[in-house]
């Protein structure tokens, strides 16, 4: 299932829909299951409500897609938003996770790292979650070194702590995409923690949905940065030096990974600051991310001045 968050309105709540088979319209869930009158294991408008209501809850969409008398939207005339707008944690960012970015950015560290033994981890705060097609903030008084960062997002399905490698893919909801748009000079600034220049808000755009785990090999997608058109960034998930179980059991080590978790999974060669010259986006610029069999992200950069 291709599953998104969309507004009929500028004004309209976020809702939840799913992608009718033809792809060109999505199933309006909440007022699906009112014409229908389904009762449903989890809150019909709400994302993280169905991510919470596990094999159940997906069982119950099924049963509600196939009643003839749903109701769809046609996806054109939609605002899609981020399939989980509102974050009640940090999106988990691992780094330095495909060996072609780790050794692009090795002529620009102060000082020689050698590649990790386990993941690493940081992450981006919740305020940074942005839409599939909405302004990215660029405000020169803040940043001028604003970079792209094309990733897979794993969305975590079900609780887990101290999760064996072996069974770590079994708490996987489904995927998404991400660009850890970071800030390069402010990440600078702080030393060797990469938080606050990964976290300006509207940093994060991500969607434009969530394609469940049972839909999608994660371990082979292809995946794609352009900017104005011209590809920027081009692999292979398969390239993942750590990979996706090795990530999610790593984390979960006396970390408990609840429902609704995003795993921002690792970008690839290709980033602005490693380049000769150094490349930013400005005001202007259209940044697109691509996951094959997931979607696009396609966002303005946008000056602001507050």
């Amino acid at each position: 299932m291709k599953l998104y968050t969309f507004r009929s309105d500028a004004a309209a709540a976020p809702t939840l829909g799913m992608q009718t088979a033809d792809g060109d319209a999505l199933i309006d869930v909440a007022a699906s299951a009112a014409a229908t009158g389904s009762t449903l294991p989890f809150a019909a408008a709400s994302m993280q409500s169905l991510i919470e209501s596990g094999a159940a809850g997906l069982a119950a969409l099924r049963t509600l897609a196939a009643d003839p008398r749903v109701v769809t939207r046609p996806l054109g005339g939609l605002r899609l938003c981020a399939p989980l707008p509102r974050l009640t944690r940090n999106v988990y960012c691992v780094g330095w996770n495909y060996l072609d970015h780790f050794n692009e950015g090795a002529a620009h560290r102060k000082a020689a790292v050698e590649l990790p033994d386990r993941p690493t981890f940081f992450s981006k705060a919740s305020n940074s979650v942005n839409g599939p097609f909405d302004p990215i903030p660029f405000n020169a008084a803040v940043s001028d070194k604003i970079d792209w960062e094309c990733e897979l997002g794993l969305i975590i399905g079900r609780r887990g702590r101290n999760i064996p490698e072996a069974q770590a893919m079994d708490h996987v909801f489904g995927y998404t995409v991400i660009n850890d748009v970071t800030a390069r000079d402010m990440q600078r600034y702080h030393g060797n923690q990469w938080f606050k220049g990964k976290s300006l808000d509207g940093s994060c755009p991500m969607g434009p949905a969530i394609v469940t785990a049972d839909a999608v090999d994660p371990h082979a997608l292809d995946l794609w940065t352009r900017v104005n058109g011209v590809i920027k960034q081009e692999s292979n998930t398969r390239h993942l030096y750590f990979k996706l179980p090795r990530l999610i059991a790593e984390l979960s080590q006396g970390l408990t990974l609840e429902p609704g978790d995003v795993i921002s999974t690792g970008t690839p060669q290709g980033v602005g600051y490693a380049r000769t010259p150094p490349e930013f986006l400005t005001p202007g610029d259209v940044l697109e991310t691509e996951v094959a069999g997931i979607g696009v992200l396609r966002n303005p950069i946008v000056a602001v001045h507050d």
